[in-house]
C-alpha cells in the first residue's frame, strides 16, 4: 500500500505555474470578437440609453406639469378667497352670529 506523500513547495509552485499557463493558453485560444458584433452591441446599448433618457424626460415633464397645475389651482383658490367683497364678508359674519344666537335660545 502506497503512503500519502505531501507535495513539496517546488511541486506546488510547478503545479500553480502549469495551471496559470493553461489558463493563458485557453484565453489566447478564445476567438476574437467580431467588430461587426461589437458595433451592433454598441448601437443597441446607445439606443437603449436614448430610450431610457426619453422616458425619464417624459416623466420629469409630467411631474413638472402636475406641479404647475397644483400651483395654479392653489393660486386660483387663494384669489377666490381674497375676492370676497365686504358685503359678502358682512353677510357671512351676520349668519355666524345669528346661528350662535339661535343655539343660545335652544339651550335655555
Amino acid at each position: 500500500m502506497a503512503s500519502f506523500k505531501d507535495p513539496s513547495f517546488q511541486e506546488r509552485t510547478a503545479l500553480a505555474n502549469r495551471a496559470k499557463q493553461k489558463a493563458l493558453e485557453q484565453l489566447k485560444a478564445k476567438p476574437k470578437v467580431d467588430e461587426a458584433v461589437l458595433a451592433e452591441r454598441r448601437a443597441a446599448r446607445i439606443a437603449r440609453e436614448e430610450a431610457e433618457a426619453e422616458k425619464r424626460a417624459a416623466k420629469r415633464a409630467a411631474q413638472e406639469q402636475a406641479e404647475a397645475e397644483k400651483a395654479s389651482a392653489a393660486a386660483a383658490q387663494a384669489a377666490e378667497a381674497v375676492e370676497l367683497t365686504e358685503a359678502e364678508k358682512k353677510a357671512a359674519r351676520d349668519a355666524k352670529y345669528a346661528a350662535r344666537k339661535k343655539n343660545k335660545k335652544k339651550r335655555r
